[in-house]
Parts: structure tokens; sequence; C-alpha cells
């Protein structure tokens, strides 16, 4: 009798850890990763500063037509893609516009985030260097809306002297190999409030 107790006990404990089996596993198995949206455009969201000329463009990822449509107050999009107008209002506008190909069409957010027409204006623009030294620098700007990273864009890249650059983010670097002074004309945007100005390097 008492082998056949002892079974009977270990089927017992048997049935009791088996429903805790799937609970265990369920338990450790990672949850799925909630869905991404398709990305359709190069870039949906664009800064503006009130009041000031919108000068930019919606690209789309493949061969869809844009609608035209209003972004913001003051500020529309045209079906070449073109962003155009003026700012009216500072704040932050999204609008639902559908992109087609034919019968088949995709809906893609635009955002239109307008700032408030700070003054800014560049800190030092003179860099000084000397040949076959590194030379490392920063264009800085004072003033403009807060939390707004500027753009830097080289409009005649044939200005630069040999072995030197300067980047979109406004960092000058580069060894110098040749002695003189280069002016370098630079377009500064700061959302879409532009200026252009001139770096100069001066290398002995």
């Amino acid at each position: 009798m008492q082998p056949k107790w002892w079974m009977a006990l270990a089927a017992v404990a048997l049935y009791a850890l088996v429903p805790c089996a799937p609970s265990v596993s369920a338990q450790s198995r990672p949850s799925p990763a909630p869905p991404q949206p398709p990305v359709n455009v190069v870039e949906n969201t664009f800064y503006v500063t009130q009041g000031v000329e919108v000068d930019d463009r919606l690209l789309p990822l493949d061969s869809f037509d844009i609608p035209a449509a209003s972004l913001a107050p003051g500020v529309g999009l045209d079906q070449s893609g073109l962003l155009y107008g003026k700012p009216e209002r500072p704040g932050t506008y999204t609008t639902p516009i559908k992109l087609c190909r034919g019968l088949v069409c995709v809906e893609e957010r635009v955002t239109i985030i307008v700032h408030r027409n700070i003054p800014w204006q560049p800190g030092e623009l003179t860099f000084p260097g000397q040949v076959g030294t590194a030379l490392t620098g920063q264009i800085a700007i004072n003033g403009g809306p807060s939390g707004v990273l500027p753009t830097f864009t080289v409009t005649n890249s044939t200005s630069l002297p040999q072995g030197m650059a300067i980047g979109p983010d406004g960092h000058v670097s580069g060894t110098p190999k040749v002695a003189g002074i280069s002016d370098i004309p630079v377009r500064i945007c700061l959302a879409g409030n532009c200026a252009g100005v001139v770096v100069r390097l001066i290398v002995v």
C-alpha cells in the first residue's frame, strides 16, 4: 500500500504544476512593439517664424500627387510641394493631407511650428589660424527663439581655403594649407528667419 500512496502524491503534485507552466512562459514573453506609422516624406515638421516668408518644400519619398492645402494661418502648400506665405500667429499647427498615386492614397500629417519673431545676430565671424595647424571654431548665434537650432550653408564653396570646412552646424574646422585671408559667404537660418553673413579666416 505504501508505494501506491507515494505514486498518488506524486501525480497530484504534477497536476498542480501543469497549469502554472503556461502563465510563467507568458509572463516572460516580451510584448510586441507598437506598429510605427509609415514614413512618406523626407520631413513632415517645419519650423518657421511669424511674419517671415516661408521658403521650404514638402518632399515625398515616392511619386505621389500632392494636394493644395492650408497648413497654418498664412501658410499654404501648393501641388508642387512648395510651402509659401507668411505665418500670422505663433503656435503649432498639424494638418492631415492625402498623398495619392493613382487610386492609392496615404495620409501624412504635416506640422508647422511658428515661432515669434525674436531678433538674432551672429557672434564672432573671424577665425585666425596657422598653416599646418588644426583650426577649430564655432559660429555662435545671439538671440532668436530658444530651443531652435540654426543651420549654416556655405553659399560659395570655392571660397573655402584648401583644407578647411564649415559644417551645417556652424562648426569651423580643418588644417589650413596656405596662408592668406579668405572671406566665405554663409547663409544662417533660424526657424526660417535667414540672413547672409561673411566668415573670415585669417591664416598666417
